[in-house]
């Protein structure tokens, strides 16, 4: 079990770097990236400090923590250049925070983060046919969420990503405790998005292989 898209104190999270490992180490997962919302104004900020704390706490947690980034609200223009900046940061994960129907995020936003090689595009929303294709040939991975209201596209993003061949990916998008999955709640996100059992699995074992580098 693991979690590619986590918040924590330097957003809007409730929970310091170590309590948020603990939780989830207590949960049974073998890792949790911390994906922090961040625009040009606090990217600089957020990245080295979730790597220099990662540093510290991975040689004493049966959990790995993973440093990434959440591009968030940036205008469309701006994502590729922001996505090579993070990752030159030391970010491990980039994701972009994609369409959501909740949100007043900027059409065209989805593209650009395709378009930039993100490695997670999060609850894109109603995603295009074209987009979804696009996702494809990037191998970027596209959210299932267990967010509410992010998650109200789910069954839409499953579809087309089966349909297309696009890589998927369960994540809570915690901020909170409570937000926390079991591996159970996270295969319910899957089903409930119409996939089966195997075809849950089947994404873990992709993203496992692409981001832990574990077949």
């Amino acid at each position: 079990m693991f979690d590619l898209h986590c918040h924590s104190i330097f957003s809007d999270g409730e929970l310091i770097p170590a309590e948020l490992l603990r939780r989830v180490a207590v949960l049974g997962y073998e890792a949790v990236a911390i994906t922090d919302h961040a625009d040009g104004s606090n990217l600089d900020l957020i990245v080295p400090r979730i790597r220099r704390v990662a540093e510290e706490l991975n040689p004493h947690s049966p959990c790995r923590l993973i440093p990434g980034i959440e591009i968030t609200h940036v205008p469309p223009p701006l994502i590729p250049e922001l996505v090579k900046r993070a990752r030159k940061l030391g970010a491990e994960i980039v994701v972009v925070h994609g369409e959501s129907p909740v949100e007043p995020v900027a059409p065209g936003t989805n593209r650009a983060a395709l378009e930039a090689g993100a490695d997670i595009l999060a609850h894109p929303g109603l995603i295009s046919e074209e987009e979804v294709r696009l996702a494809a040939d990037k191998g970027v991975f596209l959210e299932l969420s267990g967010r509410r209201g992010h998650c109200l596209a789910n069954g839409h993003v499953a579809r087309l990503a089966r349909e297309l061949g696009a890589p998927l990916i369960i994540n809570s998008d915690a901020h909170a405790p409570d937000d926390l999955m079991t591996r159970e709640r996270a295969f319910l996100v899957g089903r409930g998005a119409g996939l089966s059992e195997e075809e849950v699995k089947d994404l873990y074992a992709r993203a496992r292989a692409r981001f832990l580098r574990v077949s």
